[in-house]
């Protein structure tokens, strides 16, 4: 079976590749940078690199023809862009999906994955929700209402008959995350988190990066076109993962202060503009404060049932997920 996959050298993506090509099947990515480790990476694993951009529809044409299934997980996940940058953020999230969903129908391809987000759906409040949900909040962030944006129009080709099955994984977490939790849990190993944190209260759901690599697998082989898969290792509130986190080595073993959240959203505003005049990383962030105060809490049952997963719990992909960042940071302090 041929799979033509987008987003194959990012943080999911390489799990994704790496579990596809395991099935024995004959995997195309579609790659920017040919010539980038992660891209030479994918070669080496064996999968087959094709030089293209989601948005150029006509640079994907050719890798795409013949294609038994295509898989659209490229995208731009970040917090705290810039205004300038807001157009791109759209041009990749939505105009990038329009662009590789409607070459996938137009080429004939019999099985589309489109790989969305939990944001799509919004905050949930007090509900765990499953794929029914109809959204009750606006987007907390630009990368939300891109998503959300993406999402509708994933769902509006469904409607109209397209081959189509969308996977919404929640945060995903694991080894190399480059989200700002994953800043976060990489400042926890290295004991240099600091103990003053916020939104004691607020809930989120994640999911452990392999789970979601085997979830979308098993969505090409049991997935049924029209539907949508929650991919979820459980909720848990924050307050509850710090003390996780603190069972294992690291640092912030008691957290001293919970910032009331206007404290916080002040914090997160001077902290981001100090951030990006360094030229560091952009982990607080206003986009990012507003995510955390919302509870974004999902159920992976119809997964669960549909595709045959079996998630771990959520308390063991946060230990997993802890124990891989300590290694890697040995590694590292080790090649110093």
């Amino acid at each position: 079976m041929k799979i033509f996959l987008t987003g194959g050298t990012g943080f999911i993506g390489r799990a994704l590749t790496q579990t596809l090509l395991q099935r024995g099947w004959d995997v195309v990515v579609l790659v920017r940078k040919p010539d980038s480790l992660e891209a030479k990476a994918i070669q080496t694993l064996g999968g087959v690199l094709f030089h293209g951009d989601i948005t150029d529809p006509d640079s994907m044409r050719e890798a795409m023809q013949g294609a038994d299934v295509v898989i659209h997980n490229a995208g731009w996940y970040e917090f705290g862009i810039t205004r300038k940058m807001k157009g791109l953020m759209r041009t990749i999230n939505v105009q990038g999906t329009v662009n590789t969903l409607d070459l996938a129908i137009e080429l004939g391809v019999p099985k589309i994955i489109y790989v969305s987000s939990m944001v799509a759906y919004g905050a949930t409040g007090d509900i765990i929700a499953d794929e029914n949900f109809q959204r009750q909040a606006p987007p907390q962030s630009w990368y939300e209402q891109t998503k959300t944006e993406a999402h509708d129009y994933a769902v509006k080709l469904q409607k109209q008959g397209a081959p189509i099955i969308i996977v919404c994984p929640v945060g995903v977490i694991g080894p190399g995350d480059h989200s700002n939790t994953g800043h976060l849990v990489r400042m926890y190993v290295r004991g240099v988190l600091p103990p003053v944190l916020w939104a004691p209260n607020g809930r989120c759901s994640h999911v452990y990066l392999d789970d979601v690599a085997e979830a979308m697998t098993r969505s090409v082989e049991y997935g049924r076109i029209g539907e949508t898969y929650i991919l979820s290792n459980g909720v848990m509130q924050h307050k509850d993962m710090v003390a996780l986190w603190s069972r294992t080595p690291g640092g912030c073993k008691k957290t001293l202060l919970w910032m009331p959240n206007s404290m916080a959203l002040l914090f997160s505003k001077i902290a981001e503009r100090i951030e990006r005049l360094l030229g560091l990383p952009v982990v607080f962030s206003s986009e990012f404060a507003l995510a955390t105060f919302a509870r974004y809490q999902f159920s992976a049952a119809k997964a669960e049932r549909e595709l045959g997963m079996r998630f771990r719990s959520l308390e063991q992909a946060w230990f997993d997920t802890l124990k891989a960042e300590r290694s890697i940071a040995k590694k590292n302090r080790q090649s110093l």
